[in-house]
């Protein structure tokens, strides 16, 4: 299976906050966003920042689960 990538995004005014990222590196995510939300120099506000961060846990429930797939037992024939 490929590697699926996940996306945020939120625009506000000329700012446009664009997040891609695996489900590997959503902790990555959140540290990024809280970072941003730190910058006095973007508008991102730590209101933003909270709703983008649980739009990702949001998105890491709502994905579906991978399940291990049992080989098929062998069939007899009669």
């Amino acid at each position: 299976m490929a590697n699926e990538v996940n996306v945020l995004a939120l625009i506000k005014g000329d700012e446009r906050f664009v997040f891609v990222y695996d489900d590997a590196s959503r902790t990555h995510l959140i540290d990024a966003i809280r970072d941003l939300a730190a910058d006095p120099e973007l508008s991102l506000t730590w209101f933003d920042a909270l709703v983008l961060t649980k739009k990702a846990r949001e998105q890491a429930e709502s994905a579906p689960q991978e399940e291990a797939v049992e080989p098929a037992a062998p069939r007899s024939r009669i």
